[in-house]
């Protein structure tokens, strides 16, 4: 028997888990080179976005959650401190 109320779609039970497992800004530093947690994020976005027949969208999230997953790609930069320079902010002129 299934605790999921009957009401609720499955678009709705996958935006749920995508919320769930998205890591939240105040995470950030502490989860972005965590490959599970990163590849669990990416699956259910692309679950939802499969859900939504974004197609395109979907293929690129669950390539990206492989990715964390057999380490072919790793965290970007903090995009909020800019790009650095020799351990400085860089300045564009």
């Amino acid at each position: 028997m299934s605790s999921i109320p009957a009401d609720i779609t499955t678009l709705e039970l996958a935006q749920a888990l995508a919320e769930r497992l998205r890591i939240a800004e105040t995470d950030w530093h502490r989860l972005k080179s965590n490959r599970p947690a990163r590849a669990r994020e990416q699956a259910a976005a692309a679950l939802v976005f499969s859900l939504k027949d974004n197609p395109e969208e979907a293929r690129s999230r669950f390539a990206q959650a492989v990715g964390w997953l057999d380490k072919s790609i790793s965290a970007p930069p903090c995009p909020s401190h800019g790009d650095r320079v020799s351990g400085k902010l860089k300045v564009e002129s």
